[in-house]
Parts: structure tokens; C-alpha cells; sequence
């Protein structure tokens, strides 16, 4: 139903094409970027990391994803925004953070984004994330064994990037 309502949307207000980026070290947020194109008709999902990215102005809507390490998101992230926040005001864009812990939502949006660029995204969302020690060096598997956490914890919100979708589509609607 909502892939319907997207393309709908789509086709009634002319945006066609969606351009999906995102950073990612161990792979969730690539998830996360392919799970929100399957609500957009015609979605491109590029990894930032790999370098070969279409221009935006060949898309009607762009969304960037970044996983959240340590207060930060992924420096290919952040300067591709700094690189092209001029063309991205010129488009319906969102932006989603991954990681595991929601808390500080508000506070990595705030250190991580320029105002204006906040001001600007039609959808935020902290869509949660994956942690799974087996994929962490040893060093960091010795630390979460010495804090006695979970060696693996799952905390995406299905929700939440049900609701990511629906608010970039309603944008589209207006």
C-alpha cells in the first residue's frame, strides 16, 4: 500500500526519480537505504564510499543515510552534503541516521548538520541500527566483554522507516 501511495504521489506531482545515498561500515545502513527504495517507484540507492555518484540534479528527491559512531556521522556523508547543499535545497531531501542509540536523536541531527540543511530536509529519522560484535576488531569485542554489553543488539524500527517514507511522500503530495 504505501509503495502505491509513493508512486501515486509521484506521478501526480511529476517527481520521478529518487536518489538514495548512504555511508555505511558494517552494512546496516545499506540496509536501511534498500529497505526505504522499496517505497519509491524509480529509487536509485548509491554507496557514498565507493565514489561514483550521479549528479542530483539528475533526481526530483535525494535522501542520505549515515551510521552514527562515537557523536558522528560518516565523513563521506558530511562533505557530500557540505559539497552539494546548495543543489540539495533545490529538492525534496531527508536524511536518516543509524545506529544504536536513539536517545541522542535530536543532539547528532543538531552536531552533525548545518541549521540550514536541517531546516531545509523535508524528513529526519534516527532509524536505529545494528550491533554485532563478530563484526568489530578485537580490540572493541574485548571492551564490550569487559563492560559486560550484549555482543549483538538489533534496534531498527520498522516504524520509524515506515514513517521516514510516508513523511517524504506526503511532501510530495504538497
Amino acid at each position: 500500500m504505501l509503495k502505491r501511495r509513493a508512486q501515486a504521489a509521484l506521478k501526480g506531482s511529476g517527481l520521478l526519480k529518487t536518489l538514495i545515498l548512504y555511508a555505511s561500515k558494517y552494512g546496516t545502513t545499506r540496509k536501511l537505504a534498500k529497505r526505504i527504495a522499496k517505497g519509491f517507484d524509480d529509487a536509485t540507492v548509491c554507496n557514498l564510499k565507493d565514489g561514483d555518484i550521479p549528479p542530483v540534479s539528475g533526481f526530483d528527491c535525494v535522501i542520505i543515510g549515515s551510521p552514527v559512531y562515537g557523536g558522528s556521522i560518516q565523513k563521506e556523508a558530511k562533505d557530500f552534503i557540505l559539497q552539494t547543499k546548495t543543489a540539495l535545497y533545490e529538492k525534496e531531501f531527508g536524511l536518516f541516521l543509524s545506529g544504536t542509540n536513539a536517545d541522542d536523536e535530536d543532539k547528532y541531527f543538531q552536531e552533525n548538520f548545518p541549521a540550514g540543511v536541517l531546516r531545509a530536509a523535508k524528513a529526519t529519522a534516527f532509524l536505529g541500527g545494528i550491533f554485532d560484535a563478530s563484526q568489530t576488531g578485537r580490540l572493541t569485542r574485548f571492551i564490550v566483554k569487559r563492560a559486560k554489553q550484549p555482543l549483538y543488539s538489533n534496534t531498527i524500527d520498522f516504524e520509524r522507516i515506515k514513517q521516514f517514507i510516508e513523511d517524504m511522500v506526503e511532501r510530495y503530495e504538497s
